[in-house]
C-alpha cells in the first residue's frame, strides 16, 4: 500500500513543482541569485518519476526506494537538486521499514533518516535553507509521534510546519531578508510536500486554512509564507567569488578516499557536494576552474553528463526577467486573457502556444482550489478572463472563482479535458464580443469526442459490466469506461477503432503521458496509422501523470 501510494502521488507532486518552477526561480538569491532552483528541483524530481514508471506494477517498497535513490541521484541538477536527492533517499530508506498501514511513528522515522542523510551530504549546512525546513518538519513529526496523532493529522501538521518554517527563513539568512524573499529551495520542498500529502489523503484540492503561529493577521501558513515574498531584481549583486557551477556524474573504477575528494572540491570553490555510493556518485561544486575539477576526478574513474553553468550570465538573465515582469505589470490591460488547468508540462506548453496566459497545475487527482484559480486570474493583465477548467471536478471551483472576482469580468468555458480546450481555443476570434466568444468556444468543445487510457487502482466494472481488477488498463470514452485490457497500446487502439466505427472523424489529437516513452509512443502512432489510414494524426507529448494516453477525435 505504501509503495502504491508513492507511485501514485509522486508524479502529482512533481507536476505541482514543475508548474511553480519559474516562481521558485525568481526567489533564488542564495547561494547565487542565478534563478535556477525551481528548474533544477523539477528536473531532479522528474528523473525519479521516469525511474518509478519503469518498475513493474507489483514493485515493493524496496524497489520503490531503490528507484527513488537512483533516479534522484542520476537526475540531480544543481545544489538544490543534489540536496533534494538526498532528502528523497533518506525518506525512501526510512519507509523501507514502515509497517502496513503506515503510522505516525513510521513517518517520523523516515524524516529522521532524511535529516541524517541530507545533513551528511553538506559539509557546511546553512540555516535558513531547505535543510532547516527539513529539520523543522522532522522535529514536528517526532512531536506527532509522541502525541500518537493519526496519519492524516500528522501529514497535515507537517505541511503546516513546512510553510511556517519557509516563512522563517528570512530571519535566519540575511541575504533573503535583504532581497525580500523566502528560501527558494525550501519553498519548492514545501510545495512538493503539500501536493504529495493532498494526493496521498485522497483530497481533490490542496490543504487549505492552515492555522499559523507566526503571522497574527493570517489564517494560512502558506499565505503567511507567501506574504514574506516581494521579489526584487538584484542589480547590485557584487558577484560570487566563483563563476562556474560544475556538476557531473562520476563512476569510480577503483576505490578512492571520498573525504579527501570532498576536501579537494572544497579547495576548488564552494557549495561542494559528493553524494552517492561506490561506484556511482554525483559531484557538484562552484569553481573558477572546472577543468581542474574534472581532471582530478578522472584519476579515479569516468565522468559523464557534465554540466558547466556560467552563474554570472544566469544572474543577469534572472535580473532581466524580473525587470521584464515589472515592466509588463505597468502595461495597460488587454481586452481578453485566458487561464487553463493542465496536469502535464507538455499540455501546458501547447495551451500557452494557443494563447493561454496562465496555466494552473491540476487534474483528475489534484484539483486546484477556488483560491488557486483566483490567484491565476489575478496574474492575467486583462479586463476579461476566460477559465478553461479541463476537468469536470474543477468546474465548480472555476465558477466560484468567476463569481468571487471583483476587479475583472471572468467567464468559464466548461471544458472537461485538455483536448476540448485545444478546440475551444481554436475557435477564438479576437474581435468577437466576450459573451459571443464564450458561446462559440463552448460549441467548439462540444464537437470533441475524447478518450483516456489509464490503469485501475481498485476493483470495479466497465459500462457493460465487464469486471475491472486493480492494475487493469481502462479505456475511457466520453467519461464511460468502455474498454478493459492489459496493454496500453491495444486498449488505445480499441478505443479509437470503436469511436471511428460509431462516427467517423477526420482528425486525431493524441498526447503521451509521462509514463510512456518516446519509442512506445512512436510505435503506438504507427499502429494507429495502420488501423486508421484516413485519420489525420496530431501527436504531442503531454507529460500528464497517471494517464499514458489522452486523445480526441473531431
Amino acid at each position: 500500500m505504501i509503495a502504491k501510494t508513492i507511485r501514485t502521488c509522486f508524479p502529482i507532486a512533481v507536476a505541482a513543482v514543475a508548474d511553480k518552477a519559474e516562481e521558485i526561480n525568481k526567489l533564488n538569491v542564495f547561494p547565487v541569485p542565478d534563478g535556477d532552483t525551481g528548474t533544477n528541483m523539477s528536473l531532479t524530481l522528474q528523473s525519479v518519476v521516469k525511474e518509478l514508471a519503469a518498475l513493474s506494477v507489483d514493485a515493493d517498497m524496496d524497489g520503490i526506494a531503490a528507484a527513488i535513490t537512483h533516479g534522484s541521484l542520476m537526475g540531480a541538477r544543481g545544489n538544490s537538486g543534489v540536496i533534494t536527492s538526498q532528502i528523497l533517499r533518506g525518506v525512501a530508506e526510512g519507509l523501507r521499514e514502515a509497517g502496513e498501514p503506515i503510522s505516525s511513528a513510521d513517518i517520523a522515522s523516515a524524516f529522521r533518516r532524511a535529516v541524517k542523510v541530507a545533513f551528511q551530504a553538506v559539509r557546511k549546512p546553512i540555516e535558513g535553507t531547505i535543510l532547516t525546513v527539513l529539520r523543522d518538519v522532522s522535529t514536528k513529526a517526532d512531536e506527532c509521534e509522541k502525541r500518537r496523532m493519526s496519519v492524516e493529522e500528522t501529514l497535515d501538521a507537517l505541511v503546516v510546519e513546512a510553510y511556517q518554517s519557509v516563512a522563517r527563513t528570512p530571519d535566519l539568512l540575511p541575504v533573503l531578508k535583504e532581497n525580500g524573499v523566502v528560501d527558494s529551495g525550501a519553498f519548492g520542498f514545501a510545495i512538493f510536500l503539500e501536493n504529495f500529502v493532498a494526493a496521498a489523503l485522497g483530497r481533490t484540492s490542496k490543504v487549505e486554512n492552515f492555522s499559523a503561529t507566526f503571522e497574527a493577521d493570517t489564517n494560512s501558513a502558506k499565505a503567511g509564507a507567501l506574504d514574506r515574498v516581494k521579489i526584487e531584481a538584484n542589480d547590485d549583486w557584487e558577484g560570487s567569488e566563483f563563476r562556474y557551477c560544475n556538476e557531473f556524474l562520476f563512476k569510480a573504477e577503483k576505490p578512492f578516499d571520498e573525504d579527501e575528494a570532498l576536501k579537494f572540491l572544497g579547495s576548488m570553490g564552494d557549495c561542494e557536494l559528493l553524494v552517492g555510493a561506490y561506484p556511482d556518485y554525483k559531484v557538484h561544486v562552484h569553481s573558477n576552474t572546472p577543468n581542474l575539477v574534472l581532471e582530478h576526478m578522472l584519476q579515479f574513474g569516468q565522468v559523464y553528463e557534465v554540466f558547466i553553468h556560467n552563474m554570472d550570465l544566469e544572474v543577469a538573465e534572472r535580473t532581466a526577467k524580473i525587470h521584464a515582469d515589472q515592466e509588463a505589470s505597468t502595461e495597460p490591460a488587454k481586452p481578453l486573457g485566458f487561464v487553463a488547468v493542465a496536469a502535464g508540462s507538455g499540455e501546458a506548453e501547447i495551451l500557452e502556444s494557443l494563447g493561454v496566459d496562465v496555466v494552473v497545475s491540476g487534474g483528475q487527482t489534484m484539483n486546484p482550489s477556488t483560491a488557486d484559480l483566483l490567484e491565476a486570474v489575478s496574474r492575467v493583465n486583462a479586463e476579461s478572463v476566460i477559465i478553461l477548467p479541463n476537468n469536470g471536478n474543477i468546474r465548480m471551483a472555476a465558477e466560484a472563482a468567476a463569481s468571487a472576482c471583483e476587479d475583472k469580468h471572468v467567464y468559464v468555458v466548461p471544458t472537461k479535458t485538455v483536448p476540448q480546450a485545444f478546440s475551444a481555443l481554436f475557435a477564438v476570434m479576437p474581435d468577437m464580443p466576450v459573451e459571443d466568444l464564450v458561446e462559440a468556444m463552448t460549441e467548439a468543445k462540444a464537437s470533441v469526442r475524447d478518450g483516456e487510457v489509464t490503469r485501475a487502482v481498485r476493483d470495479s466494472q466497465a459500462s457493460d459490466g465487464t469486471p475491472i481488477h486493480d492494475g487493469d488498463v481502462m479505456g475511457i470514452i466520453c467519461d464511460s469506461i468502455d474498454i478493459v485490457g492489459s496493454d496500453v497500446h491495444q486498449v488505445t487502439l480499441d478505443c479509437i477503432n470503436r469511436m471511428m466505427d460509431e462516427e467517423e472523424g477526420d482528425a486525431l489529437t493524441i498526447l503521451a503521458g509521462q509514463d510512456m516513452s518516446d519509442e512506445d509512443f512512436e510505435k503506438l502512432i504507427e499502429a494507429i496509422e495502420e488501423a486508421q489510414p484516413d485519420l489525420e494524426i496530431d501527436a504531442h507529448r503531454g507529460e500528464q501523470p497517471l494517464y499514458p494516453v489522452i486523445f480526441s477525435i473531431e
